[in-house]
């Protein structure tokens, strides 16, 4: 697979924001794009006849049939994408499915860009693997190829940081009418203003939230932050 080729992916995500959340960090991964956005199961089998598709990026809590049965359907009607399962559940049982099923990664929602995008990555890097036609020649050259989809290619996160308190972070300032404080976000979630401030300005950082000025009146201007929409 050349680097050129880009791979195709179909979003399948029921909640508005979610959904265009999703479609955007696709869009930012560089060799892949998105060519469907749906709501439903029933649209994303018709999408998945009507185009060539590499990849689902699937809700597992659709409204009409679960994630797991879409890809039974999927592979009943012949379909042969990868799937990348999204969920807010955390249950073993759905997890184990999945497996079972051949569904490449597991994300937890809410999630952040640099999460997606390294398993997206990790994900292509298998891609380009497998499609080389080479031979294995030992069983550790087995064990990167299979472990190839399913794990990042590295840890991202400061020093300190969790992938938990991040995503909780992230899905504050994406469902806040307008812009948060350190405070504010900190009173939401349970932690201290600085770790809450610690979290927002990583979010900053990697440029899916931004900074601005708060003015209440006289004396210093208070940051606040707001998800990059």
């Amino acid at each position: 697979m050349g680097d050129e080729e880009l791979l195709r992916v179909l979003v399948v995500e029921d909640e508005p924001i979610a959904a265009e959340a999703h479609t955007a960090y696709v869009g930012r991964v560089p060799g892949f794009e998105v060519v469907g956005t749906v709501g439903t199961s029933q649209a994303a089998l018709k999408a998945l006849q009507d185009k060539p598709i590499d990849v689902v990026l699937l809700d597992m809590n659709l409204p009409d049939r679960h994630g797991l049965d879409v890809v039974r359907a999927m592979r009943a009607a012949g379909h042969r994408a990868d799937v990348i399962a999204v969920t807010s559940a955390r249950d073993l049982d759905v997890v184990r499915a999945a497996v079972s099923l051949g569904i490449v990664q597991y994300l937890l929602k809410p999630f952040v860009f640099a999460t997606l995008r390294d398993r997206l990555l990790a994900y292509r890097a298998y891609r380009e693997q497998v499609s080389t036609g080479a031979e294995l020649g030992t069983q550790a050259e087995v064990d990167e190829v299979f472990a190839g989809a399913r794990v990042a290619t590295e840890a991202r996160l400061p020093k300190g940081m969790g992938e938990e308190l991040l995503a909780r972070v992230s899905q504050a300032l994406r469902d806040a009418d307008g812009g948060r404080s350190a405070t504010e976000l900190a009173e939401t979630l349970g932690v201290s203003r600085v770790t809450a401030r610690r979290y927002a300005e990583h979010l900053c950082d990697t440029r899916v939230a931004v900074r601005r000025s708060r003015y209440a009146g006289a004396g210093r201007p208070e940051v606040e932050y707001l998800w990059a929409r």
